[in-house]
């Protein structure tokens, strides 16, 4: 009896054995069958056709409104400022009083070079007479030519100082016409720097004067845009008020920097507004915007641009279905899309999506509407 019990767990163990060998085998043949078909089927992609088109070049920044003619005035000596009669947003005349400083030293000045002039003209009037006297004594010969060149050497020697006292009180009446600062030119005050009893040294701010009548919107523009930009006639600016849109002038490019800016490495571009209006104050926000027309152009999908030793490329399709590398020119990058202009022939297909999964020569294949 025990020995029939064991046959019986022997053969049920065999048995049991034999179907988990069997239903391995199964299982294995049935995986590696699909994975062998996923390697000889072709890859599915995401791709489009190339089909160029002229793209209006929009380009847009963001700047202020500045005055064209600006200056800063100061005095031309150092002293206390008794009055400043301005302030900043008063408009003025040419010539207007805007400022002045004690004059008290530079009266006495002036004072004093009257009075010099005066004691060299009383000195020149005697010169003068002694000229004549010895000259006519000498024509009678009852003095010596010496005397006579002594008294002539008199008389141009007065002569000389007076002159010289005359240019002194000039300069003294020019310094003391220095204590007031006056208008250069029509204008309104944007700031001021110094207030009453305030001591200035020569050439210091005191007044700054701008011309409201000319006013240029002032851009920082990165050196890519100069670089992408055709060569020819700069075109007219479109400028709007930031806040205000509504509020629009045109301008011309006047003035564009030579050296980009130390800290952000941009260019300074100086736009003239044409008539601009009174909203467009002196530091007002403004939008510059200007559309060039462009050659065809083909513009692809942010994801369809691929890395090749540092230059951009995309991947494309060509016989029989094979991918394959191909360089292009990219004109600028935008949020979500690249502009390219060379490289892409019209009804090339270009793969969008996955480049990153692709290689030389891989077989692929697209359903019908991603070639669109």
């Amino acid at each position: 009896m025990k020995i029939h019990k064991r046959r019986l767990v022997g053969v049920i163990s065999l048995t049991l054995a034999g179907l988990a060998v069997s239903a391995w085998h199964h299982a294995n043949g049935e995986a590696v069958a699909p994975k062998a078909a996923i390697k000889a089927e072709a890859s599915l992609v995401r791709a489009l056709k190339v089909e160029p088109k002229e793209i209006s070049d929009v380009r847009a920044a963001i700047g202020e409104v500045k005055p064209r003619r600006e200056s800063d005035l100061g005095f031309r000596l150092s002293g206390k400022i008794v009055k400043r009669w301005v302030d900043a947003g008063v408009l003025v005349r040419k010539g207007d009083l805007l400022a002045t400083i004690e004059d008290e030293d530079y009266k006495n000045r002036v004072h004093s070079a009257e009075t010099d002039v005066a004691a060299t003209q009383a000195v020149l009037v005697e010169a003068q007479a002694n000229e004549r006297r010895v000259g006519g004594l000498f024509k009678k010969r009852y003095t010596s030519a010496l005397n006579y060149d002594a008294a002539v050497k008199s008389l141009r020697s007065s002569q000389a100082k007076l002159q010289s006292a005359k240019i002194a009180l000039e300069m003294a009446k020019d310094q003391l016409g220095y204590t007031e600062l006056r208008a250069e030119f029509d204008g309104i005050v944007t700031a001021v720097g110094a207030e009453n009893g305030q001591l200035v040294n020569v050439g210091q701010m005191v007044v700054r004067l701008a011309d409201p009548k000319a006013r240029d919107a002032v851009f920082s523009i990165a050196e890519s845009v100069f670089a992408n930009s055709p060569e020819g006639e700069i075109p007219r600016i479109a400028v709007s008020l930031l806040s205000n849109p509504a509020i629009k002038v045109s301008g011309k490019v006047r003035e564009i920097s030579p050296v980009a800016d130390a800290v952000t490495r941009t260019f300074e571009v100086k736009v003239a507004l044409e008539n601009p209006p009174a909203e467009m104050r002196f530091g007002s926000s403004v939008a510059g915007r200007v559309d060039q027309p462009a050659d065809p152009m083909v513009v692809l999908p942010g994801g369809a641009l691929f890395d090749k030793d540092g230059e951009p490329a995309v991947w494309i399709v060509g016989a029989n279905s094979e991918v394959s590398l191909k360089p292009v020119t990219v004109v600028r990058y935008e949020i979500d899309r690249v502009v390219i202009s060379k490289g892409l022939n019209k009804g090339d297909i270009v793969f969008t999506a996955g480049v990153n999964r692709l290689h030389d020569r891989q077989k692929v294949r697209f359903q019908e509407g991603f070639a669109k």
